[in-house]
């Protein structure tokens, strides 16, 4: 019961009341549910391409797991030269899975912010739009590192001919 009490106390001080009025506007809330599905959309995409860059992230640190398991003095040239190429291709992987990471949270951050911009009197449409042009420029960064690494991996094949 106590905490019924406390609940009605805090609704009826104007700042819960007033926020209540401005979020109880269904065709509001529809607006901005509306307004975020693109980022919503580029969230799941960005999941995706995630999904992609660990499944190829894992595979190159479970062959370089499986290459250095092996005694040093029995480790071929060859091979030494694939955990060498490996070596950067994971370099590459993770530059790409930080900056894709970090399109993912921004984007979160937008679709938040859109919410939050449609009941508060603050415009923050300049905020949002800049976190709209910084999660692009960190997702292209990222995608540029998987280009990069997916491209290291095509030449591959050339590194390790003996």
């Amino acid at each position: 019961m106590a905490s019924l009490d406390l609940l009605a106390a805090v609704l009826h001080t104007p700042f819960a009341s007033e926020l209540l009025e401005r979020t109880a506007s269904t065709p509001r809330v529809q607006q901005v549910v509306q307004l975020s599905l693109a980022p919503a959309f580029l969230l799941s995409g960005i999941g995706a391409i995630m999904n992609v860059i660990m499944s190829r992230m894992i595979w190159i640190a479970t062959r370089i797991e499986n290459l250095e398991a092996r005694i040093e003095e029995q480790r071929t040239a060859k091979q030494a030269r694939e955990i060498a190429w490996l070596i950067r291709r994971r370099k590459l992987m993770q530059g790409a899975v930080m900056f894709t990471t970090a399109a993912a949270v921004m984007i979160s951050l937008v679709i938040g912010l859109l919410f939050i911009s449609a009941y508060i009197l603050a415009q923050i449409g300049t905020l949002i739009a800049g976190f709209w042009v910084l999660t692009m420029a960190l997702l292209v960064t990222g995608l540029g590192f998987f280009l990069f690494e997916t491209r290291l991996a095509a030449r591959g094949h050339q590194l390790h001919k003996d």
